[in-house]
């Protein structure tokens, strides 16, 4: 389990990402109760992430902080983002799960939130076993629209 100061360096990360109107529409569920990860884990196809992770902090939007779903979105992308980056500058492993938004009301009924946060995502914390390998990424000249010109 990462430590304490750990975690919240975690989620100091998310805490600090920008927001229109400096909003901050993020808040945090922790979760390490084996018990309800197994129960959330069901939610989604990628369950054994969540099983296997110590901790999983579902992150969700507060809607009555929200004023424009389009930027709070990504503001919420920007948090998660900033969580990632922590937790790997920590020598933690993260994962982003999103897939589970597929079953978001069933999630959002099994840990009783509040119906004024809706999920956006899970993100699992621990430590690696082993270290993985490196990502593949499409080469840039790939992901630019027409010549690049400086």
């Amino acid at each position: 389990m990462p430590s304490k100061a750990n975690i919240e360096k975690v989620l100091e990360a998310g805490r600090w990402a920008p927001s229109g109107l400096n909003n901050q529409p993020w808040r945090f569920l922790p979760i390490s109760d084996k018990k309800k990860k197994e129960g959330l884990a069901e939610f989604t196809k990628y369950g054994d992430i969540i099983r296997n992770a110590p901790l999983a902090i579902v992150v969700t939007i507060a809607m009555s902080n929200s004023y424009n779903r389009d930027k709070d979105i990504m503001a919420m992308g920007s948090c998660i983002q900033n969580m990632l980056l922590e937790a790997h500058s920590l020598g933690l492993c993260s994962c982003w799960l999103g897939e589970i938004l597929n079953k978001k009301k069933e999630v959002s009924e099994y840990l009783d939130l509040d119906p004024d946060l809706e999920l956006m995502a899970v993100v699992t914390l621990g430590y690696p076993k082993e270290r993985g390998g490196k990502g593949e990424r499409k080469p840039l000249k790939e992901l630019i629209i027409g010549p690049l010109k400086i």
